[in-house]
Parts: structure tokens; C-alpha cells; sequence
């Protein structure tokens, strides 16, 4: 029987990737996600992967979620927390609404959704909880103070939990990418991406969403059951830590 894994943001960009990968990799794939209908429901229709919806950032939506996909696919092996958020702004004018909201759909959507579901993997003595965080986590931006200190603390809430998991089977880990040719990146002005932010990047261009995804294929098999606790910076060597 294929193990099942539930990917949050994964009708879009880097979790519609990561979706992909793991279906090809032998999982049966749930594709969580917040609001985009058509997107989802194209995405469904191209790869066959279930989607379903609700707010990360709710914790009563992620139980009632989470108790839906496991009734309809079974108890969730893997977890990747990847939704996320920016509402970017300089500090000085960011607002209590713009803070609030990303740090409550980028950290606390990761306790929304990995709590309903650590009690089962603790019970089955196996788990894999893999969570997007992200370089600017790990050196910070200037008008993203509050991302920044979203994906920082989904770092040490991915080193926190990998020391509870580890003696029950569970691996814990964190995956932080560099610019990753989304649309949403895609939509940067071409001589934006040419002289400001390709020029940061050693290998010289930007990240593919595959690539991010075939990390999270790894850590999410029995090959890396040795590996919690790490982070992994995917950024083509924009910064090393």
C-alpha cells in the first residue's frame, strides 16, 4: 500500500510540483489549497490529484480538512507545509493586519496542521513532516520583516519538533528555497530579474520548482530516515548557513 501525503498550497507553483513528484514517486497525493478555484480545479483535471480546500491559518478548518483527506485516502505518512504568504511592506508603515496575517497563514498554519496529524504518526512509530521555509528565513529582507520572521521561526520549529519525532520514527525538516521561476517570480520585470536579482544568484538563474520538489521526494523517503532536524538551502548559492 502507498504511503499518503498531504501537500498544503499544492495546486500552485512549488506545492503543485511537489504534488506532481510525489505521485510519481509512488504516493497517493492530496493537494490542499486556500482560494483559487480554477486553478485547483485545472489542476486536478491535468494531474488526477485530489484537492481539497480550507485556511491553513484556521486550526478548526485544518482538523475538519485533515479528518476529510484521511477518510477519503487514509492516515497522512507525509506532511509538507508549504502555503504561504507575503503581504510585504518597510516596517515603518506595515500595518497589525499585514503582520498578522502572514504570520499567522506562514508559522501558525504549521501547528494548524501538523498537531491534528503528529498524534497518529507517534501511534503508527512513522513520519515525515517537511516544511518550506525559505532563504530570506535564514537572512532576512528588507521589507518583509514580517516573512522574514515567519520562515525563521518555521526553522526552529522544524529543529524543536525533529528532536520530539526522532525516537518515534518521525523526521522533521526544512527546505529553504532561493528565487524559484514561479509565476509569481516570472511576473518580475525581465530587466528586474536580469540586473537585480539573477546577478545575486552564483549558478546564474533562477530555481525551478522541480527542483525544490525533488528535494522534498528525498527527505520524504525511507533513504533519509537518518536526516531530521536539517535544513536544506536550495538557493544556487546565494547564501550558505
Amino acid at each position: 500500500m502507498s504511503k499518503t501525503a498531504l501537500v498544503t498550497g499544492g495546486s500552485r507553483g512549488i506545492g503543485a510540483a511537489i504534488s506532481v513528484a510525489l505521485k510519481a514517486a509512488g504516493y497517493t497525493v492530496a493537494a490542499c489549497y486556500a482560494g483559487n478555484d480554477d486553478a485547483a480545479g485545472k489542476f486536478k483535471e491535468k494531474t488526477g490529484i485530489p484537492v481539497y480546500k480550507w485556511d491553513v491559518s484556521d486550526y478548526d478548518s485544518c482538523v475538519e480538512g485533515i479528518n476529510t483527506v484521511e477518510a477519503d485516502l487514509g492516515p497522512i505518512d507525509v506532511l509538507v507545509n508549504n502555503a504561504g504568504i507575503t503581504r510585504d511592506g518597510m516596517f515603518h508603515k506595515m500595518s497589525h493586519e499585514q503582520w498578522q496575517a502572514v504570520i499567522n497563514t506562514n508559522l501558525n498554519g504549521l501547528f494548524n496542521m501538523t498537531r491534528p496529524i503528529w498524534e497518529g504518526m507517534r501511534e503508527r512509530g512513522f513520519g515525515r513532516v517537511i516544511n518550506i521555509s525559505s532563504i530570506n528565513g535564514q537572512k532576512g529582507q528588507m521589507g518583509q520583516v514580517n516573512y522574514s520572521a515567519s520562515k525563521a521561526g518555521d526553522i526552529g520549529f522544524t529543529r524543536a519538533l525533529a528532536q520530539e519525532g526522532a525516537a518515534k520514527g518521525i523526521t522533521v525538516n526544512a527546505i529553504c528555497p532561493g528565487y524559484i521561476g514561479t509565476e509569481m517570480v516570472r511576473a518580475i520585470p525581465q530587466e528586474v530579474l536580469d540586473k537585480r536579482i539573477i546577478p545575486q544568484i552564483p549558478v546564474g538563474r533562477l530555481g525551478e520548482p522541480e527542483e525544490i520538489a525533488r528535494c522534498v521526494v528525498f527527505l520524504a523517503s525511507d533513504d533519509a530516515g537518518f536526516i531530521t532536524g536539517s535544513t536544506i538551502s536550495a538557493n544556487g548559492g546565494q547564501f550558505f548557513s
